[in-house]
């Protein structure tokens, strides 16, 4: 392993504060504790910056050396694996496989974007299409896996137009990751955000209150920030002419058929999908916990009679490094609040800031922050409990602070690496598709525009819907 400028830089600040810490007289408000848990954070940070580590390896390391001082129990490390959070994720990926099986999402695809006769209406309702993939496919680097075909079967269909496919090359990954926001399940880093609500704050925030509550943000970011790519990577000339896609065109590219009546195990697959979605954004009526809703479908979509995929078969598509590095950084999140060590870390913040100022601040820092931290899922493990913490003493909801910041870290488009969608999407072999330059101009557009929009939610159109910036 090279050393980098970039790791260099992030070690020797991580060695630097070990040394810090290591002197007993130093920080004398700091107990041993609170030490030791920010020494692990700042390696563990160090390492996930500056080093080309699997980030899971990382946190598993963390939490094993947090356990092994005493800072957390093995009860806690290992309890954070039975959370509802994590089942509810490997219930929503069995259901995503037995969707994805039945080539339900072909058919969506060829029913909206078969209706565009411009270019803007191919834009939109593209956009709304993969806004919609969010409620059955966890996680965003599946949904991009998923979308891909869709995308090839319309640039082989726009060939002759090379800019709208390097438009449409842009608009998938921009969409996929603006949209993850509107569930629950949308991402890895949402999971852990509740987790840290809870274990920290207190605050419990389920299915429903997510989907209240980041439903409306994703659906105005996305269809934002599909403006933003037509305007930023297509000309006037471009956008002219009619366009013309063909149900044909897509079947090419689908295993599937993708019109026509539809067949029982499709029939079984919607009604199944559709029952649950709606369990789950019915909670308050029925009770039902969503991962418990979520097993339950799980089960009759692999199961011999009713099902479309078999349960070993679905169960090779979760994602456990995820689930593993979920379970590792929640017991990091409660070492840092347990210890104290949030608590200090926080405890220098100029005090009086208004909730707007300190809203600002979190969403601003938030948005950076992929520069930093390529994974999602890490960059709501270092901010979350940093923020929880920050907002209980600036007096703002926390809440309102971690979803702001975790809505905000949604945007990771300024290099191909910052996101495994927009890494994914910019190699394509024999496809035109968008250039480094094309992602920097976009972010220099859409990174003010996304920011600017979360902190309006948070502080116009959250607390109406029942989280408001103070407690």
């Amino acid at each position: 392993m090279t050393l980098t400028p970039r790791l260099a830089i992030a070690l020797c600040a991580a060695l630097s504060l070990c040394a810090l810490l290591a002197v007993p007289a130093s920080l004398p408000s700091l107990g041993g504790d609170a030490r030791l848990t920010l020494a692990v954070f700042a390696l563990a940070t160090c390492a996930w910056i500056g080093t080309p580590i699997d980030d899971t390896y990382i946190a598993l390391g963390a939490g094993l050396a947090l356990t092994a001082t005493g800072v957390i129990s093995s009860d806690t490390l290992f309890g954070t694996l039975g959370d509802a959070t994590v089942w509810l994720l490997i219930c929503a990926f069995v259901l995503a496989a037995a969707v994805t099986r039945t080539g339900l999402a072909g058919r969506a695809a060829a029913f909206l974007v078969g209706g565009a006769r411009t270019v803007r209406q191919l834009t939109h309702l593209t956009t709304a299409a993969l806004v919609v993939t969010a409620f059955a496919v966890p996680a965003t680097s599946g949904r991009a896996a998923l979308a891909l075909p869709v995308f090839l079967a319309l640039a082989k269909a726009l060939a002759d137009r090379e800019r709208l496919v390097v438009m449409l090359a842009l608009l998938f990954p921009t969409v996929i990751l603006l949209s993850a926001v509107a569930t629950l399940i949308g991402a890895g880093a949402h999971l852990i955000t509740v987790s840290v609500l809870w274990e920290a704050a207190g605050e419990r925030v389920g299915f429903t209150e997510w989907l209240l509550l980041g439903l409306p943000l994703a659906v105005v970011s996305s269809h934002l920030a599909a403006e933003a790519v037509l305007l930023t990577t297509t000309r006037r000339a471009d956008r002219r002419g009619p366009v013309r896609i063909s149900a044909e065109e897509i079947q090419r590219h689908s295993d599937s058929p993708v019109t026509g009546p539809l067949t029982q195990a499709e029939t079984r697959c919607a009604l199944l999908l559709a029952t649950v979605v709606a369990l789950w954004c019915t909670e308050p009526l029925h009770r039902v916990p969503p991962a418990v809703v979520a097993l339950i479908g799980a089960v009759v979509a692999a199961s011999p009679a009713l099902g479309t995929v078999r349960l070993k078969d679905a169960l090779r598509t979760v994602p456990w490094s995820l689930l593993l590095f979920m379970a590792a950084t929640t017991a990091m999140g409660v070492a840092l609040a347990d210890s104290g060590a949030a608590g200090w870390l926080v405890s220098g913040l100029p005090s009086g800031v208004g909730p707007v100022v300190f809203l600002s601040v979190v969403v601003a820092v938030s948005t950076a922050a992929h520069l930093v931290l390529q994974s999602r899922s890490a960059r709501s493990s270092v901010l979350v409990p940093l923020v929880v913490a920050a907002a209980v003493a600036a007096g703002v909801n926390p809440v309102a602070a971690a979803l702001a910041s975790t809505a905000a870290a949604g945007f990771c488009h300024t290099l191909p690496a910052s996101a495994k969608p927009v890494a994914l999407f910019a190699e394509l072999p024999g496809t035109p598709t968008y250039t480094p330059r094309d992602l920097l101009r976009l972010s220099a557009v859409l990174a003010p525009l996304t920011a600017a929009l979360v902190l309006f939610f948070a502080v116009a159109v959250w607390p109406p819907l029942g989280v408001p910036v103070t407690p």
